[in-house]
């Protein structure tokens, strides 16, 4: 029988820290619950010293998930260990994640410590820890760069403290997959208490070995990853939760463990993800790009024909694509609508959000033929976008043809008092823009404007994403819609309403 591995995801922490990634509490706990659906071991939903929007969203995501475990990030200081504690008390399960740097760079420049202050203030983090939860991980930040005897004593001191997970963070992406994976047999190997605690990995992509690095680990002895939704994370990202789940199950010949993860919630975990953060799946991503299981190749396409297995090492059913789905139209009911929502595990508190959504489906399927699962997602993503705004896009008409300055007529509302303004640009969507600032006087700078289709064909709606930046703050904001302006400027509007509230959250490094 295979041995368990455990799945810790951080999306809702480390993946938080993608400039322009931050969610609202409401969007924590929706990630957090499809995370539960998929069966995640341990859920780490914040740092709650941060700020008290961080403090708000740990406590809140531990009332709302009884199935995985919930855990809060603290540096080894006693502010932060009991902010963590205060934060995971009503969690039915917890964990509190404390870590203090260990390589040499980070002890002289960051901590101005020796190794003695180090080792001392770890033993007692950890204990302090242990008056909260039974459950105490420790992470020595840039374990791949640090001093493997240090490490040793470090380690074998936390796990005398009552540590019973050892995170072994390759926290600027430094390592690769044969030194990692001989650091993770070597601490186990030298460690004398080593069979105490179960070893875990913690892997940056700044070379693009975070999933390399992971799976190394796991061959030599780790049985915890810690990994994101899509690999999102502050600047390269995390190891990807979907590659390693997914590469350790189809890889049963190599691996002796294998997780727990229902891997058929993965597709929509990944969109719900990347519709909350603005941050765009590539098309060619591993598992969960659309073109994952697309076949071009004439030859590819034949094999398949002939026998899945000559071109495809998984199938696409078992991550969450569709391949029967149902399609749904404008004579398609309230009863064909709720479940194919409880299908796609979307769900709602109150009738009257179930009808709003309703509603929104029956004019999308009057623009278009099909209404397919990902208009359904996105549906659901612009209602929940819509909600607390200040700004909102009432009606907006633009005017372009050959040879002539487009030119936008916008009306908004801004806090109830309807405002319009008519202004031209290079193009639709630059007047349209140069209307919203016209009215709206944000001095933002735009720094990304990306658009994609969400299905195919001409009638397809276009998802847009937007990042605003303003004093060194950085918001995200999407849209979508059949027509390609409308959707960047509710995009841009979007943003504009996330840039107006109070910063809930500092960076976790700050």
């Amino acid at each position: 029988m295979s041995e368990k591995l455990i799945i810790f995801d951080t999306t809702l922490r480390d993946g938080e820290q993608s400039p322009g990634a931050s969610m609202t509490k409401d969007e924590k706990v929706r990630i957090a619950k499809a995370l539960e659906r998929m069966q995640v071991d341990i859920i780490e939903a914040g740092f709650p010293i941060a700020s008290e929007g961080d403090f708000e969203s740990v406590r809140a995501v531990a009332k709302a998930v009884t199935q995985s475990r919930i855990c809060g990030l603290a540096r080894a200081l006693d502010k932060d260990i009991d902010r963590a504690g205060e934060a995971l008390k009503e969690a039915n399960a917890s964990r509190i994640h404390t870590f203090i740097a260990t390589s040499p760079i980070h002890m002289k420049m960051k901590l101005r410590m020796e190794p003695d202050q180090v080792v001392e203030n770890a033993v007692k983090a950890v204990k302090r820890a242990l008056k909260y939860t039974d459950d105490v991980e420790f992470s020595p930040e840039d374990a791949g760069r640090s001093d493997p005897d240090f490490l040793c004593r470090i380690l074998e001191a936390v796990i005398d403290a009552g540590a019973r997970t050892l995170n072994i963070p390759d926290t600027v992406g430094y390592n690769v997959p044969q030194q990692f994976g001989q650091l993770i047999t070597n601490l186990r190997e030298r460690i004398p208490n080593s069979d105490k605690a179960i070893f875990s990995v913690h892997c940056h992509n700044d070379l693009g070995m975070a999933v390399a690095n992971s799976l190394s680990a796991v061959l030599n002895g780790a049985r915890q990853v810690e990994c994101t939704i899509n690999g999102l994370g502050e600047r390269a990202g995390n190891a990807a939760l979907e590659e390693v789940v997914m590469a350790v199950r189809t890889r049963q010949d190599l691996f002796t463990c294998d997780t727990n993860i229902d891997a058929t919630q993965i597709v929509a975990a990944s969109r719900l993800v990347s519709g909350i953060t603005g941050f765009a799946v590539q098309p060619n991503k591993a598992i969960v790009g659309v073109n994952a299981f697309a076949h071009e190749s004439g030859i590819h396409q034949d094999g398949v024909l002939k026998n899945r297995e000559t071109y495809e090492i998984m199938r696409a059913e078992d991550v969450g694509w569709h391949t029967n789905r149902m399609v749904l139209g404008k004579h398609s009911g309230r009863n064909a609508f709720r479940s194919r929502l409880d299908e796609l595990g979307i769900s709602f508190e109150s009738e009257n959000e179930l009808n709003a959504i309703f509603q929104r489906f029956k004019e999308l399927a009057d623009k278009k033929h099909e209404v397919f699962d990902e208009d359904i997602q996105a549906l659901v993503n612009e209602s929940l976008l819509s909600e607390n705004e200040h700004v909102k896009l009432i009606s907006l008409k633009v005017t372009s043809e050959t040879g002539e300055m487009p030119i936008a007529t916008m009306t908004l509302s801004v806090d109830g008092e309807e405002k319009q303004v008519e202004m031209s640009g290079s193009g639709p969507v630059d007047a349209a823009f140069r209307a919203i600032e016209e009215i709206v006087q944000s001095h933002t700078e735009l720094q990304l404007y990306s658009v994609n289709n969400i299905t195919s064909g001409t009638d397809s709606q276009g998802e847009v994403n937007v990042r605003l930046e303003r004093g060194g703050r950085i918001v995200s904001g999407q849209g979508a819609d059949t027509d390609i302006v409308i959707a960047s400027a509710k995009a841009y509007v979007h943003a504009l309403n996330k840039m107006i509230l109070p910063l809930e959250r500092a960076h976790p490094q700050v």
